[in-house]
């Protein structure tokens, strides 16, 4: 079978059929028809085509590329007479459903159809549209005509600004500025011919046998051979996915990591789709060349050290393979060098996705735990409150939580009786010190920006190799993106809607470790977890306001802030923060997952380490 995965849209033949099944076609037939139209008249210099909904005939171009696969079969048809406006792309796909085109590479044709706007995932997604002809006809004119040369993608022709600035506006309307802006170059060139050559891989193959390069390769790199998500005003626009129309059995897609290169050239018409935005569909493809850093370890904790780690180890149940259990559990051992407590986020109940009331995750915890020690590891403890079914979000029926995991030979878990689900943990004067009205304990799980999400579990520890030492950890898992408008949405700049829950769960932890150093302002707290949110983001401001708690990454190089990949940026999801009394901790965010095809989970671990 080829690679690549086709559009979520529906199998339509009929033009009105397909809006009312997609919701996302503008082709309401007109009477109008455009006769002697061209594909940069189709597409015109803005993102919405001038003639969407109207018939046009007799459209002449070459046939670049054929999609036989899937429910989103057709072809990609170029003009090879350019006019001479670079807003203007040449190209437009011929969709023609589940019927696979009778059409061959280099075949010169005369199109007559419906043209429409195609809008990935529907319209209200916010995504760009594509620009199509649907219910097509079709006259080959020549067997075998030239293809025309493809348009070289590089630093020299993508522009360093983004977007426009529209207001979080619609930008569908204006007319595109190729030289001033990626999307809108991007978006000039839908549907045309492309080429990357000597492209860095910035994001690894997934399941879906796609990859992210760069097509600017000396821009915002990271330490090993990504590129860096640093700030809101800059998404690296040179980023762009890679799929293949290449069948499997002539060419493999490549297993790539970050790190490393497609060599020579890779080639194909310029696609845009739900699943991460301008992609080249290649009918050539470079070699897979070089190969990026191996897997991090980082170094054992001295004695008087207390190491602290945290881990998504993403949606794992007793359902989860034995082989994923091994590799989250030798991640632990080796590469993290057994840390003295672990929060774990993402933890199943027993029963996994199976939505049967179960809320217990005993079984998940013990078979982590089991597997560790079997990896030569320590023989973990762990702490964690089973939540209230169906509550906290996550795929449904998993129940998902955070939890600890310590190790008892160096670590002591101050056990206080109260925590359950619903009952909050409060700070509590204990001889002048801080203590907690339970540990484990959840922190307000009853208010309102926990809804559907995870609640923040806060465990009381001490190193036993220094007596008296009591250190608070809270570990997180704050709400997701999910909702949040994509970074080449045609809402620019994109809404972030997911920020106003997270922003309040923040609110609440600072709020919290305010709380242990109004009554002891000495008190040690480690702020760990999967908070979903970067560095510089109003959450992380919110959750660090008044300078109680310090964001370790910020300590980092600015190369190395990162620790998930997503869409070929290389960006921080993960933190570990800790208050004042925790001067100069030594933190390492561990690169075992992120950057790879072959992951345990899609987060890289982390882990700090203090001296109480």
């Amino acid at each position: 079978m080829p690679s690549g995965r086709s559009l979520r849209r529906p199998a339509a033949i009929g033009a009105v059929a397909a809006a009312a099944l997609a919701g996302g076609l503008i082709t309401a037939t007109q009477s109008a028809t455009a006769a002697g139209t061209r594909i940069h008249d189709i597409q015109g210099t803005t993102r919405i085509s001038p003639l969407a909904g109207k018939q046009v005939s007799d459209v002449p171009g070459t046939v670049t590329a054929v999609r036989s696969f899937g429910s989103a079969r057709g072809f990609w048809l170029q003009d090879p007479h350019r006019d001479s406006n670079d807003a203007t792309s040449e190209a437009v796909f011929v969709y023609t459903g589940k019927q696979t085109p009778k059409v061959e590479v280099g075949n010169a044709l005369t199109v007559s159809g419906t043209v429409s706007e195609y809008y990935p995932g529907g319209k209200d997604a916010g995504l760009q549209s594509v620009t199509e002809i649907t219910d097509a006809t079709w006259k080959v004119t020549a067997a075998k005509a030239p293809l025309p040369a493809p348009f070289k993608l590089n630093a020299a022709s993508i522009p360093g600004t983004y977007a426009p600035d529209a207001g979080g506006k619609s930008i569908e309307s204006l007319t595109l500025r190729p030289g001033k802006y990626a999307l809108d170059r991007y978006e000039s060139l839908e549907g045309m011919r492309v080429a990357v050559v000597n492209s860095p891989v910035v994001g690894p193959t997934n399941t879906h046998n796609e990859l992210w390069v760069t097509a600017d390769p000396d821009h915002d790199r990271t330490a090993r051979g990504g590129v860096l998500y640093g700030s809101y005003a800059d998404p690296n626009g040179g980023r762009v996915k890679v799929q293949s129309l290449i069948p499997f059995s002539q060419q493999p897609f490549p297993k790539a990591d970050v790190g490393d290169q497609l060599a020579g050239t890779t080639a194909g018409p310029l696609d845009y789709d739900n699943f991460g935005g301008y992609t080249v569909q290649a009918t050539t493809l470079g070699k897979l060349t070089g190969h990026g850093p191996a897997p991090e370890t980082t170094r054992r904790q001295k004695a008087d050290e207390l190491a602290v780690a945290t881990y998504n180890v993403e949606n794992l149940s007793p359902a989860t393979p034995q082989a994923k259990f091994d590799r989250l559990a030798k991640a632990l051992v080796k590469n993290l060098s057994s840390p003295d407590v672990v929060a774990l986020e993402e933890v199943q109940d027993d029963s996994g996705p199976k939505d049967d009331g179960t809320v217990t995750a005993g079984t998940t915890l013990k078979k982590l735990t089991d597997a560790i020690k079997a990896a030569g590891g320590p023989a973990y403890e762990a702490r964690q409150i089973d939540p209230v079914n169906d509550q906290d979000g996550g795929q449904p029926g998993g129940n998902i939580r955070v939890a600890f995991l310590f190790n008892p030979q160096r670590v002591g878990f101050t056990d206080i009786k109260g925590g359950n689900a619903t009952t909050a943990v409060k700070v509590v004067s204990d001889h002048g010190r801080a203590t907690l009205s339970a540990s484990p304990g959840r922190i307000a799980p009853t208010d309102p920006a926990w809804k559907t999400s995870r609640k923040p579990l806060v465990g009381q520890f001490s190193l036993k190799s220094r007596p008296g030492s009591r250190v608070f950890v809270v570990a997180n898992h704050f709400d997701s993106k999910g909702g949040d408008q994509g970074l080449d949405s045609r809402f620019q700049p994109p809404a972030r809607s997911s920020e106003i829950q997270r922003t309040a769960q923040a609110k609440l932890v600072n709020g919290f470790v305010k709380d242990l150093l109004a009554k002891d302002a000495k008190a040690e707290v480690v702020v760990a977890g999967d908070l979903n949110d970067y560095q510089f983001s109003p959450a992380l401001k919110d959750l660090t306001a008044g300078g109680v708690l310090t964001d370790q990454v910020g300590r980092l190089p600015r190369a190395e802030r990162y620790g998930y990949v997503y869409q070929g940026n290389s960006q921080v999801l993960d933190h570990m923060l800790t208050s004042k009394a925790l001067a100069g901790p030594d933190y390492d965010i561990v690169h075992v997952n992120a950057e790879y095809a072959d992951q345990a989970s899609d987060h890289d671990p982390q882990v700090l380490r203090i001296r109480p």
